[in-house]
């Protein structure tokens, strides 16, 4: 091995990047690895903010009810309360990290959005809090001393056992192959989001972190439970991009191309109904009209309050013609959060010895089968906090939990029938059968597809068979979650099985068989 750090964190979005500062607080030796530049991730792309019970009108209780209703009874309890009590101890670290939450004669400014009770979303820079964040952060632990491998991928976890022992690392620039020795591994690098061929996400969420532990032997939690966000931009030959939902905590209203207002026939929150509800109806309405879109009119406001509130959102319309102060704009649904991942604990720890994993990339169980908007933020802070309290404490803690409750299950094994697999194969297949509406006959063709599919993937050394192996196996635990689990809950819907069914009110977990 080359070099043996106290610690080794893996990404450079929120989680790890907080993570790596505390634990550089604490004094310890840290290798930051990140696939891309130190900027480059996930976080920077959230516009909605991160949500806190911080305001005078809400209340602990309040935040906790929102993110267990909006879980669909998958909600880990214990984890939800940890998760909405330790929120205005973290919004006070990221201010102190310099942080820049929006403010208005000196408070800070609360938004609402989407299933919850009351306005508690702190954002920044209006609609490009996660950017604020990202640079904060990643300015801090350029300057504390972290090393930090930049354009650089974990190509393997490295065991001794039931213990991983360090990572073998590629240079995507040099293609060299070197083998780093670390006490403890933290995984943080975010969701799968790049499984689908319509995303929010970025390039960079092929869902690494969550192959490199199922191939390790780690134990993989609800990933049947993707979350497709319901107002995508969505204009001919133009990408994805994100219409927050904060818009609609402004105000804006969804039509379909009739001119139809639609949400209230669907839900008592209207346009304010967990994602889920949103994203489903609004699939129905743009079926009805045989459309690619419905429209959300955010018009109520002037041009001076949308400038203000959402720069981001503003500009890039306008960059396509639409000035959203007078023009309805185009949207549909699209992947964007990965609810399942790794299995951890509430300190971090996965079923492996001394690997971690926070952020997107791990299941904790707090967000259950539907997060609540803006709890993703939130949960990389708290979780990465227990997390460091967990390796620098000498203090006992609970023990990993086992599977008893659960469904334990290992993928198929690989056939050969002679298709090679690329990228834009996999994410049309994924999104045609294992999207937003699913059956048992389209997931049984997509868990065959699949299974085929991984048997011709290489672990070679350059950064896109990397990438296409992981989306490979994120998108067969995917499919192969949604198939199993015959009932609808939450982000997962079978149009077979419409109804909720409580013998489902468990976990779908795999293990790789090694």
């Amino acid at each position: 091995m080359q070099s043996t750090y106290d610690l080794l964190v893996v990404g450079s979005g929120i989680a790890g990047l907080y993570t790596a500062i505390r634990a550089k607080e604490k004094g310890a030796n840290v290798l930051l690895i990140t696939k891309g530049g130190i900027e480059e991730a996930t976080t920077k792309w959230a516009q909605g903010g991160i949500a806190a019970a911080v305001g005078a009108s809400d209340s602990i209780e309040s935040h906790l009810k929102d993110t267990v209703d909006a879980g669909a009874g998958l909600v880990d309890i214990d984890a939800a309360k940890i998760l909405v009590e330790g929120a205005p101890e973290r919004i006070d670290d990221l201010i102190r990290y310099g942080v820049r939450f929006d403010r208005s004669d000196g408070f800070i400014q609360l938004g609402r959005e989407a299933a919850h009770s009351a306005p508690r979303i702190l954002h920044a820079r209006g609609d490009q809090t996660g950017l604020e964040i990202e640079l904060s952060l990643s300015s801090l632990a350029q300057e504390s001393g972290i090393t930090i491998l930049e354009h650089t991928l974990v190509r393997e976890l490295q065991l001794n056992g039931q213990d991983v022992v360090g990572a073998e690392v590629l240079s995507t620039k040099s293609g060299n192959k070197t083998l780093y020795g670390a006490s403890k591994i933290v995984l943080a690098t975010g969701g799968a989001g790049q499984m689908y061929s319509v995303t929010t996400n970025p390039e960079v969420s092929t869902g690494d972190g969550v192959a490199l532990a199922y191939m390790a032997g780690a134990e993989i939690m609800d990933m049947e439970f993707t979350q497709f966000h319901p107002t995508a931009l969505c204009i001919k030959n133009a990408p994805t991009f994100l219409i927050s939902e904060a818009l609609r905590g402004e105000g804006a209203l969804l039509f379909n191309s009739n001119g139809k207002r639609y949400m209230p026939e669907y839900h008592s929150r209207a346009e304010l109904a967990p994602r889920d509800i949103v994203s489903r109806s609004t699939l129905m309405e743009m079926k009805d009209t045989a459309d690619d879109h419905v429209l959300l009119d955010v018009t109520s406001h002037n041009v001076e309050f949308l400038q203000a509130r959402f720069p981001n959102i503003y500009k890039t319309c306008m960059e396509y013609g639409i000035d959203i102060s007078k023009d309805r704009i185009p949207v549909a649904p699209a992947a964007h959060y990965t609810m399942g991942g790794i299995r951890t604990n509430t300190w971090g720890e996965t079923s492996l010895n001394n690997l971690f994993a926070v952020g997107e990339v791990a299941c904790t169980g707090v967000h259950g089968a539907n997060r609540l908007a803006s709890n993703s933020l939130l949960e990389t802070v708290i979780f990465a906090s227990r997390t460091i309290e967990h390796i620098f404490s000498d203090q006992n803690f609970e023990n990993f939990k086992n599977t008893v409750d659960d469904e334990l299950y290992s993928l198929d094994s690989n056939s050969r029938t002679g298709k090679i697999p690329n990228m834009e194969t996999v994410q049309e297949l994924m999104w045609d059968y294992v999207g937003l509406e699913r059956t048992g006959d389209s997931l049984d063709y997509a868990v065959k597809q699949l299974t085929d599919l991984r048997s011709y993937a290489e672990l070679r050394n350059d950064r896109k068979s990397i990438e296409l192996n992981a989306i490979l196996i994120c998108g067969s635990l995917a499919a192969h979650a949604a198939y199993y689990r015959r009932e609808s809950r939450g982000a997962h819907y079978r149009a077979d099985y419409p109804e909720i069914d409580e013998n489902w009110q468990k976990h779908i977990v795999f293990k790789h068989k090694i």
